[in-house]
């Protein structure tokens, strides 16, 4: 049974080899053999020479094990942090005067005042918001702002450590998507040649589009993800998600701003939205966080991923889990398990996307039809010949247990599908311009993968013109072992 969700998890020192010297990358092996279909590089750590030297050594394994994995870089984005303290901590009492102070040197923090990060803080808050620190572990109500102090005080207390995230309750922050550390990256993800770029901290259709130029500036090609992790996001949903290939449900920033009890209805919200408008969407943020340290997830974590994968995610997302934790291939075998038990479920594989809309294209038009058909008929596959991905993406968009096939010859192509939820990529090289002939060597490379055998129904998409973007137009139900030679 394969598996339809797929499994993003994030590179870092715990998939790097053991010996820092060597190049046998055991735990990386191990990662792609559990089953992950794409990476995440997070440009907010590491070096331009450590994310090079990942990417290409998941490429050279994944090429070693038969798999395409993708790849995702990660801007860091305007991150908004307290500096640093001379002790590196401090204990703060609720009730206690804190002051945030834009202009206090970077490692002069005591237990009255620290730095921040971004020097206009102060013009963005104002008497009565509340700041949350750390994710919310810590809280400040702010008194009162004098020219670049922030005076609050402490709601919740408790240990402060060095370079923790300040949020603003209810959003706010003024900071620019893109930083100069941001436009560097891109360029550093062009180099890469990833197949995703997700932008951190967006606040509109504007961000997105300025983001995909500038990777198009850099000889970039890949997907543009948008982060929604600020409550400014959700007011302007509509017009990111258009702009963008995917979301990521950031959970971590976007609950604090918005409050945790909102963050269940706006996720399920986001991956209705999201598949409706034909995007793909990620769903990212401590899914299994208790396996840093632990070798099982807990009954919280395993319901939280269920749910997602019930909802319609594409992806899940592991971060720390396998960037610095424990047990990184446990981490993705157990993410892997609930999800293939989760699929399982009607819920997972019954669909009514767009039954009553009219579609835009014809090759939409066909992969609408396919699924249909194939949902109806108990087709065994189905195999979309593609150029760009779009059939396979649209036909994603239907819930089903029916794996679609991505035939292409473009390795960008292959690896840009691996995060769509259900869709196999598969390299495939027509020799024949023969209609018929092309059925049956799509057919037979189906046979040889072992997904399907005689008798099987397969419904196979495809343009009368190979090699053009958007050119699908035509769909084959075909039952193997009875292809007519001659007839298309």
């Amino acid at each position: 049974m394969l598996r339809r969700t797929k499994i993003l998890a994030t590179l870092g020192p715990a998939t790097d080899p053991k010996d820092p010297e060597g190049s046998e990358y055991e735990v990386l092996d191990e990662i792609i053999q559990a089953g992950v279909d794409v990476v995440r590089v997070n440009f907010s750590h590491g070096t331009p020479e450590e994310h090079l030297r990942r990417v290409e050594a998941v490429r050279n394994r994944a090429r070693a094990h038969g798999r395409q994995v993708g790849v995702l870089c990660d801007l860091q984005g305007p991150k908004i942090r307290i500096t640093r303290f001379k002790n590196g901590e401090v204990e703060l009492v609720e009730g206690s005067k804190f002051t945030l102070d834009a202009n206090l040197d970077a490692d002069a923090g005591t237990e009255e005042r620290v730095g921040v990060t971004y020097k206009l803080l102060p013009d963005d808050v104002s008497r009565g918001d509340t700041l949350m620190i750390d994710d919310g572990r810590i809280v400040f109500w702010v008194e009162d702002v004098d020219g670049h102090e922030i005076h609050c005080t402490v709601k919740v207390g408790g240990t402060l450590y060095n370079s923790k995230g300040i949020n603003r309750k209810g959003g706010g922050l003024s900071a620019a998507a893109l930083t100069d550390k941001d436009k560097e990256d891109i360029g550093l993800a062009a180099k890469i040649q990833a197949d995703y770029l997700a932008i951190s901290f967006p606040r509109n259709a504007e961000d997105i589009n300025h983001a995909r130029k500038l990777m198009k500036d850099a000889g970039g090609q890949c997907g543009i993800v948008a982060k929604i992790e600020r409550a400014e996001a959700i007011d302007a949903i509509e017009e990111i998600i258009e702009a963008s290939d995917a979301i990521m449900i950031a959970r971590g920033d976007l609950g604090v701003e918005i409050g945790d009890a909102e963050l269940p209805a706006i996720q399920k919200k986001l991956i209705r939205m999201a598949r409706y408008a034909n995007r793909v969407v990620i769903t990212a943020t401590q899914m299994m966080e208790s396996m840093i340290e632990n070798q099982i997830p807990t009954r919280a974590e395993v319901f939280d991923v269920a749910n997602a994968v019930l909802d319609g995610t594409d992806a899940v997302m592991l971060s720390a889990e396998t960037a610095t934790g424990k047990y990184p291939a446990m981490t993705v075998a157990a993410m892997d398990r609930v999800c293939r038990h989760a699929e399982q479920q009607r819920i997972a594989r019954i669909s009514d996307h767009r039954i009553n809309e009219e579609f835009n294209f014809i090759d939409e038009a066909i992969a609408m039809s396919a699924m249909y058909a194939a949902n109806h008929l108990g087709a065994k596959a189905i195999a979309a010949l593609t150029e760009s991905g779009s059939t396979a993406l649209w036909m994603s968009r239907i819930s089903s247990g029916i794996p679609i096939y991505a035939l292409t010859s473009h390795v960008e192509t292959r690896r840009k599908v691996t995060l769509y939820r259900g869709v196999y990529p598969v390299s495939f090289e027509p020799l024949s311009d023969s209609p018929a002939e092309l059925n049956q060597e799509a057919i037979d490379e189906l046979v040889r993968r072992g997904t399907v055998r005689d008798g099987d129904l397969v419904i196979i998409t495809k343009g009368d013109l190979m090699g053009v973007l958007g050119g699908t137009n035509a769909m084959k139900i075909i039952r193997v072992g009875e292809l007519p030679p001659q007839v298309d």
